[in-house]
């Protein structure tokens, strides 16, 4: 991923914000539940969501689904374009009616409920549920786990409820995945635009630019067409060769010191090493050599997410000032971080360009067959993009770009870190991933697209790892026009709507066994699970128009990675060593991934 979610990954958005919200009200004023309007089933769910906050058992088991579902589709797709798809647009689209609600409700003056309600006041109402938050969901909230509060307030006020953030403003939360696939379809769709990025562009202009990750409408659909055939399976094959095995074997080194010496690795660092060096090369054709050394690019780029976090997060938009980049020391470090990544970026763009004409003056080949094949020697995304002779600007080249490097850098890195913390604590899951290594790469040093695609065992820990840690947690949309979710949920034009990935991902509702890591949940008879093959009940990629282009790119960078890995070494958890979880960019440990060494025998 490149994931994003990957793109929607790359921003990954907007916990503290809300968090420290809610935190407010709840330390000025003992909080008392809101009023919780009469469930509404939502039609037609294959696993309708409970509302009542002890689910029972028994409906669980009757939803759990192990077989792929409706719409099965060929696991070895690389691409999926779902603009052409066909809606129903003889549905109603109602505006909320405007009234205010108070009966039950008990509300205080600075509980979430009477922000909310003065909010319906001033821009419109609906019976939806309001989540309340309580004084025992601080400590979630003040970690940075927005998601875990998500989830108590789905099992509170079930699978779709408005979370206030401020007098007239509110996030109606989608823990349900009819009401998600519902959305995810209609952002950015040609034929049913009801949906837009929204709050995700406003904080990450400032690095993206006019970025297809982050623009909408034609301009975003010229781009990503354009960029897409620059992840077709020719150019992931020669990734596997040329980038993910040889980037994954460099960090062994880190590996064989730490077995040699008995040191404790932390190997969420390393693993965010690794994923910036292999999207620097994958993208760009660039050596950030992350893993062997610091430089100041490696420091902007850090920065620049950094930067991208707090603008999501401060309550005081500072960064809107005009003045800002000039006299606020934070905006002055990341005006001048993004500068020399945009720098730099530029700078790499004009060689390339330089490269590919002097080839042509050759007469020598700067393509493959009907543009699909890579260059020898460089698959990088820069030179398909330039070989192509697509008519686009050099800034608009480097705002995609760096798109893409931001988006499969921390969400990948993210994917191994729970990955192998998940292979670790469960030690029969983690031997028969080895056994499957050792069988399918031999004296293979790294897996080639065959090989990738005989570790199937391996492509499903990844994709539980994936369901239970999803990269990001929630994905964000702004509503466009008046709208209805399943069930008969009213979204208002402008309202913001924020998916819950975590909640999908882990509703009992929808998943048997929901808390447990299961990669045999996803039968290696069948298709890897998509958004497509689950009915939306699996979506750690998004989906939609807007789903990340980057999802196989990403699947082939962490599987090769851990087979690398896990070919040679065994690990360990540090005695005493709590990992902890919390959000930043994406679900990070909260105090690394500290692990014990050792090589494999034989």
């Amino acid at each position: 991923q490149v994931n994003s979610a990957c793109h929607d990954s790359i921003i990954q958005i907007i916990y503290s914000y809300l968090s420290r919200m809610t935190v407010l009200g709840a330390s000025l004023t003992r909080m008392v539940p809101c009023h919780s309007h009469p469930s509404k089933s939502l039609a037609p769910p294959p696993r309708p969501m409970r509302r009542s906050r002890t689910p029972s058992t028994a409906p669980a088991r009757e939803i759990n689904r192990k077989d792929a579902g409706p719409g099965l589709q060929n696991g070895a797709q690389i691409l999926q374009d779902e603009e052409s798809e066909v809606y129903d647009l003889e549905r109603p689209m109602e505006d909320a009616g405007k009234f205010i609600d108070t009966k039950g409700a008990g509300l205080s003056l600075f509980s979430p409920g009477w922000l909310t309600q003065l909010g319906r006041l001033w821009g419109g109402s609906s019976d939806t549920p309001v989540a309340a938050a309580k004084p025992a969901d601080i400590q979630d909230l003040l970690g940075g786990a927005l998601f875990r509060a998500l989830y108590k307030w789905m099992e509170e006020s079930g699978p779709v409820y408005l979370l206030p953030t401020g007098p007239a403003s509110s996030f109606l939360v989608i823990s349900d995945p009819q009401a998600a696939k519902h959305v995810l379809r209609a952002t950015d769709n040609p034929a049913r635009p009801l949906y837009e990025k929204g709050l995700v562009a406003e904080v990450s202009r400032f690095l993206f630019g006019d970025g297809f990750a982050i623009s909408g409408g034609d301009a975003w659909r010229v781009r990503r067409r354009a960029v897409s055939p620059s992840l077709h399976k020719a150019y992931l094959s020669a990734m596997l060769d040329a980038v993910f095995g040889p980037s994954a074997q460099h960090m062994t080194q880190k590996l064989e010191e730490a077995a040699r010496t008995g040191a404790f690795l932390d190997m969420e660092a390393c693993f965010s090493q690794l994923t910036l060096d292999v999207i620097g090369k994958a993208v760009f054709n660039y050596d950030f050599e992350a893993l062997t050394r610091s430089s100041p690019l490696i420091q902007a780029v850090y920065t620049s997410l950094k930067e991208t976090e707090s603008r999501a997060t401060d309550l005081v938009p500072i960064w809107k000032l005009p003045l800002a980049g000039l006299v606020v020391p934070r905006q002055r470090r990341a005006a001048a971080a993004v500068k020399l990544i945009r720098d730099t970026t530029e700078r790499l763009i004009a060689q390339c360009k330089r490269i590919v004409d002097e080839e042509e003056a050759r007469g020598l080949e700067t393509g493959g067959e009907e543009g699909l094949l890579p260059v020898k020697g460089d698959p990088s995304v820069l030179r398909f993009l330039i070989a192509s002779r697509e008519e686009v600007t050099s800034t608009q080249l480097r705002d995609d770009l760096l798109s893409m490097l931001v988006a499969g850098h921390e969400t990948t890195g993210s994917a191994l870190t729970w990955t192998l913390h998940l292979l670790v604590q469960n030690p029969d899951t983690l031997a028969r991933a080895q056994e499957e290594i050792d069988r399918v790469l031999g004296a293979s040093p790294h897996p080639d697209l065959a090989q990738y695609q005989q570790l199937r065992y391996l492509q499903r820990c990844v994709a539980e790892s994936m369901r239970l840690y999803p990269h990001p947690p929630v994905l964000l949309r702004r509503a466009l026009v008046p709208d209805e979710l399943p069930g008969g949920y009213k979204v208002p034009k402008g309202q913001d709507v924020m998916i819950s990935v975590y909640n999908i991902h882990h509703s009992p509702a929808v998943w048997d066994e929901p808390e447990a890591f299961r990669p045999d949940r996803f039968p290696l008879d069948a298709p890897p699970p998509t958004e497509q093959n689950t009915d939306y009940r699996y979506i750690p990629f998004s989906g939609g128009p807007r789903k990340c282009v980057g999802d196989q790119f990403a699947m082939m960078e962490a599987v090769s990675a851990l087979a690398v890995v896990l070919r040679r070494f065994t690990f360990y958890p540090k005695p005493g060593h709590e990992v902890g979880m919390t959000t930043g960019a994406t679900i990070h440990t909260q105090n690394g991934l500290y692990m014990g060494v050792g090589l494999r025998q034989g």
